[in-house]
């Protein structure tokens, strides 16, 4: 068991985010967390990283009990996060938020980076170009790519589709799978449930700060409950030709 969370609970002032969360995650999967906006699952992630304390519960990763380790120091340990609203640099090059991602760490950053701009072709096109003015699609590549140059064992990703065009959207899903084919193990929050069920290898459903189902993810897609609540408004792969509308609610709400 690569990360395991145990009953976690975490308040914003008298607020309860989290209501008793627990989930797994082997070393090499994709499990995707989907649900509403406000259900609790960027704050399940911003906790996994040291960026929410815990109120009580446990967090183990790679054997080791994290609960109260600092977020700075469990980048050390392999967590990367790349973070909804990307957080980039927009003053600095692609080159030089890279090297952000590697701050911690030391000795040749040379290979790395290739991976990386292996990865993302367009960001080696752009490495001198300053990230605040480039496109979104691009902006959340560099946000996934600095994530990569902490060289994590887990990759927990948030919300990588938001606010992108369905076929950038496609490619980014494309490039986390070989992300993972390579060897990351990878945790991801999305909104657009229909992509992550078909990317993820495990799913959970929060809702209201608990996980109601878990399952793999496969199942989830065709669970008639979760399909009414999460899939009906997502641009579906299969009812595509349906000419199925495309969920335009905007997800810029926290979670």
């Amino acid at each position: 068991m690569l990360l395991e969370i145990e009953d976690i609970h975490v308040h914003y002032g008298k607020i309860e985010a989290l209501k008793g969360v627990s989930l797994q995650v082997d070393e090499g999967e994709i499990v995707t967390l989907i649900g509403a906006n406000g259900a609790g699952k960027s704050t399940t992630l911003k906790t996994i990283s040291g960026l929410r304390p815990l109120t009580s519960g446990r967090i183990t990763f790679d054997g080791k009990d994290i609960s109260k380790v600092p977020g700075h120091k469990r980048v050390l340990l392999g967590i990367g996060q790349s973070p909804e609203g990307r957080g980039i640099f927009p003053g600095m090059t692609v080159e030089e938020n890279l090297h952000m991602g590697a701050y911690a760490r030391k000795g040749d950053l040379t290979k790395d980076m290739a991976e990386v701009y292996d990865l993302f072709p367009r960001l080696g096109e752009r490495k001198k170009q300053a990230g605040g003015t480039m496109s979104g699609g691009e902006q959340q590549m560099l946000a996934i790519g600095r994530a990569l140059m902490t060289k994590p064992k887990v990759l927990l990703l948030d919300e990588p589709s938001m606010g992108l065009a369905p076929m950038l959207i496609q490619q980014i899903f494309k490039i986390i799978e070989e992300i993972n084919r390579r060897g990351t193990t990878v945790l991801v929050v999305e909104q657009n449930a229909q992509q992550a069920l078909s990317l993820a290898h495990r799913a959970y459903v929060i809702e209201t700060g608990k996980v109601v189902k878990s399952a793999p993810a496969a199942e989830l897609l065709t669970d008639p409950e979760v399909r009414a609540a999460y899939l009906g408004g997502d641009l579906a792969v299969d009812e595509a030709a349906n000419d199925t509308a495309v969920d335009t609610t905007p997800r810029n709400g926290q979670d």
